[in-house]
């Protein structure tokens, strides 16, 4: 995984430069600088859009009482898509680009998952998308005791019953 990622972070600015040459001479320099500008733009947007609609399902998911999983790996590629996207570069503007649509994002989701599952990492006896179990609200707080001069009245109104609240 280490080698992975150090390959990673030396090819990915070699393709950078690679491909900065061939558009910059394809179309201009300007045009190219254009471009990146763009494409930050544009994931800028995406990434306000398509994060709403995330934070949305997240809490429509938890008033469904069930854990937002799905959810939460979307926000996560959301995440690193617009990092991408505002990376200065092509190859990792199209990834960026790629982590928006929601097709590959499921596609994603499903290698990793089978990845982590393989791998022993994942155990899938428990179940991750059970129901949250709840006995009811819980109400936390502090009291103390009020002692009043009048302490036959405070008799009374212990000796009163009230009838039963309903929620």
């Amino acid at each position: 995984m280490a080698l992975l990622l150090f390959l990673g972070l030396i090819l990915t600015p070699i393709a950078e430069i690679a491909v900065f040459i061939e558009v910059g001479g394809r179309i201009g320099l300007w045009p190219t600088v254009g471009v990146i500008i763009l494409t930050a733009l544009i994931g800028t947007a995406l990434l306000r859009w398509q994060g709403m609609a995330t934070l949305f399902n997240v809490q429509k998911s938890l008033e469904q009482n069930r854990l937002p999983v799905k959810e939460v790996f979307d926000g996560l590629c959301l995440l690193l898509a617009g990092a991408l996207l505002l990376t200065p570069g092509f190859v990792t503007d199209a990834v960026g680009l790629l982590l928006f649509v929601p097709a590959f994002r499921s596609i994603l989701g499903r290698a990793i998952g089978k990845y982590l599952i393989a791998s022993g990492r994942i155990d899938m006896q428990a179940d991750v998308n059970r129901e949250f179990r709840s006995e009811g609200t819980v109400i936390e707080g502090e009291f103390h005791e009020v002692h009043s001069e009048n302490s036959a009245q405070d008799e009374d109104i212990k000796k009163t019953k009230l009838p039963p609240s309903t929620p």
